[in-house]
């Protein structure tokens, strides 16, 4: 991306605040680029947890998708719905329109996982224009502001960890979200496979016992068979979750860097889903992409 070009904001998942959304736009406008709002973005219905109906966010998302003049597409805010508009959309007509830039995490790692098998186009995780970290009253959260810029404008560079629950180096294309938003799409025309991948895993709010049955769906749907790594995120209000990550995930005899700070709570660092990376428990470094050459054979 560059500076003027158009970014459109849509609500896929939960209701926006108003005001945070309205920074979010000023914000953006303040890197140079040009903002338009889908014609739904701000609507309600009687589920107060869905921002408008599911037709119409399904609606905003597809013709700012298929817009030739957008350059990228950003959800205002996660939550809940987006996987509601999976079977609404039509992924003939978005492939057509050809890649773009789709911007979001939690809730829209339902979409991530979706525009990856459907469009087969890399995302970006990171933080939404209308939460705290980037639309706060005073000014966006630093490091959060700054490492969206550079997936926007450049290439990003590595995002540290702090742990490390498995040594080693692994490369491969990263991809995953939320967990629980992962587990929701077992069963699915949109199953999560990890297979020849660094697996990205990170949550908030749930506590260690659902984290293991969630965990434990996945491995027993098969998501986890052939993965290359793991890389953790944030768990922010997961109490202790690291015996339970280990305890599921060490057997997988992969190396998996955690502690990196992508997903909820503050800094939001954002990150290429769908691009190749390598992560390296000894600089704890979780980096992408890298160089064609540079793949593991």
């Amino acid at each position: 991306m560059q500076q003027g070009d158009t970014v459109a904001i849509v609500s896929p998942s939960g209701p926006p605040d108003a005001a945070l959304l309205e920074r979010g736009v000023e914000r953006l406008e303040g890197l140079g680029l040009k903002v338009v709002t889908g014609a739904h973005v701000l609507d309600r219905q009687e589920l107060d947890y869905l921002a408008g109906g599911d037709a119409a966010r399904a609606a905003d998302l597809q013709a700012a998708w298929c817009d030739p003049a957008v350059s990228a597409v950003f959800c205002c805010r996660g939550g809940y719905g987006a996987g509601r508009l999976l079977g609404l959309l039509d992924w003939d007509a978005m492939r057509a329109a050809g890649p773009k830039v789709l911007l979001g995490s939690s809730d829209i790692t339902a979409l991530h996982n979706a525009f990856a098998i459907e469009l087969g186009v890399p995302t970006l995780h990171g933080p939404m224009p209308a939460c705290d970290v980037i639309a706060g009253e005073e000014c966006p959260e630093p490091r959060s502001w700054e490492s969206l810029q550079a997936a926007l404008f450049g290439t990003a560079g590595p995002v540290q960890g702090d742990l490390v629950l498995a040594p080693g180096r692994a490369e491969g294309v990263l991809s995953g979200g939320n967990l629980s938003l992962l587990a929701s799409m077992c069963g699915t025309r949109w199953q999560p496979s990890f297979a020849g991948k660094i697996a990205f895993l990170e949550d908030v709010g749930e506590e260690p016992y659902r984290i293991d049955r969630m965990l434990t769906q996945l491995l027993q749907a098969g998501a986890f068979d052939g993965v290359r790594g793991i890389a953790l995120g944030s768990w922010v209000g997961c109490g202790d979750p690291y015996p339970v990550l280990r305890d599921r995930l060490g057997p997988l005899g992969v190396p998996i860097l955690a502690g990196l700070p992508v997903g909820h709570g503050s800094p939001q660092m954002t990150v290429w889903l769908g691009r190749f990376g390598v992560i390296d428990t000894e600089s704890c470094s979780l980096a992408g992409p890298i160089r064609e050459g540079d793949r593991a054979r």
